[in-house]
């Protein structure tokens, strides 16, 4: 059985704001404060600095108990240079499967929530519900930092929080931190015949990217290792890198991106400290040595904790309860905001519909009886509450 045609509507109306992260999502924002509207709630809204994002929080009944967040975020990844079959942001519904960029991650587990705002306020509910909905999770989880901000300053704090990223309707106790860091290595120019005279920035960066690879190569062969991970261990990727300008000019500049997605217990920080170690005593020396206006300079753009619920925690059976599941908790290595709810003392897991191995690719689509499972589950949780 599909899902209703009210949730399929209104996640073809969200998919139509294009909230990719480099964009505004106030019109989303200000869209989903006027589904409330008319219900009296008046939604909390957090800004970024340019007041050009902002998150959402909103509470649905239950007077002033510790409530259930149900947390989304709402920007999504960019289109550039995929090869779509449709408009990424005009949906369409072929057989069981509804298109369109963001359908799995994550719009369709906010239209969802979206959807029952009347069935939870006809319900009376004795615990409230809390909408979380947030912006820039795609580009390092920045949005959702200041929501909790907020969140704790609120005499009474929710008891668990449901974060409906793609998981084919299991429960995932467990996920990987996330530190992103970009590097600018600061060469010296000269002409390429030259080569004593200058300092290579591009191969400067290519022996950071080969050590950062080396020490991949090690925890993969040493560890440490949880298996209910795939891969069962810490992961360091490069995957941006820009330098040079044309061929016969040695380059005096070269900016590369990698990230660490760690273990819950292997913390990034001394991975990093043996990156760092490397390039003070084996690079930046023979740079100095041509000039001392050589460098490489680092900037962090994110640092997502990774998040562990406890196996025993009281949240996972009330779920899997609810989904009538005897399924084992899972882990996963995608990250999302759990790890900063899990902070905040908010008990968390994941739980959400459609499969994350369609997220980010062209063509993103959801099955629709995803949705359906994903509305059981919410009505579920709402009877759970009275």
């Amino acid at each position: 059985m599909n899902s209703q045609p009210k949730t399929t509507d209104l996640l073809s109306q969200l998919i139509g704001f294009n909230t990719t992260s480099r964009n505004s999502n106030l019109d989303f924002i200000e869209f989903v404060g006027a589904m409330l509207e008319p219900y009296g709630i008046k939604p909390e809204l957090t800004f970024d600095d340019n007041k050009k994002k902002a998150n959402l929080f909103a509470t649905l009944g239950g007077g002033n108990q510790p409530g259930i967040v149900l947390s989304g975020h709402t920007d999504v990844v960019p289109v550039d240079g995929q090869n779509w079959s449709t408009d990424p942001f005009q949906t369409e519904i072929a057989g069981d499967r509804m298109f369109g960029r963001g359908a799995c991650d994550m719009k369709g587990f906010i239209a969802i929530c979206l959807t029952k705002i009347e069935e939870i306020l006809a319900a009376d509910l004795a615990t409230p519900i809390h909408f979380a909905f947030s912006y820039d999770e795609e580009v390092g989880c920045l949005g959702v930092t200041g929501l909790l901000d907020e969140l704790k300053k609120k005499p009474v704090q929710p008891k668990a929080c449901i974060i409906g990223e793609p998981t084919s309707m299991g429960v995932i106790r467990a996920h990987k931190g996330m530190s992103f860091r970009h590097c600018c290595v600061r060469g010296k120019a000269a002409h390429s015949s030259l080569v004593d005279q200058g300092v290579n920035a591009i191969t400067v960066a290519a022996k950071i990217i080969a050590y950062v690879d080396s020490i991949q190569q090690r925890i993969q062969n040493e560890g440490p290792f949880d298996n209910e991970f795939d891969p069962p261990y810490t992961t360091l990727h490069c995957g941006v890198m820009h330098g040079g300008t044309v061929n016969n000019i040695i380059p005096n500049q070269c900016e590369f991106e990698f990230e660490i997605r760690n273990l819950p217990n292997q913390s990034t920080l001394p991975l990093w400290a043996e990156i760092e170690a490397y390039i003070k005593t084996q690079l930046l020396p023979a740079m100095h040595a041509v000039s001392p206006d050589t460098g490489i300079d680092w900037q962090t753009l994110s640092d997502a904790p990774p998040m562990d619920t406890p196996a025993d925690d009281s949240l996972i059976p009330m779920i899997s309860r609810l989904l009538d599941s005897s399924a084992a908790p899972g882990k996963v290595s995608y990250g999302t905001e759990g790890g900063y709810f899990q902070i905040a003392g908010i008990p968390t897991i994941i739980c959400g519909p459609g499969s994350i191995e369609q997220a980010h690719k062209p063509n993103e689509f959801i099955d629709l009886a995803q949705l359906k499972k994903g509305e059981r589950f919410i009505t579920a949780l709402i009877s759970s509450l009275r």
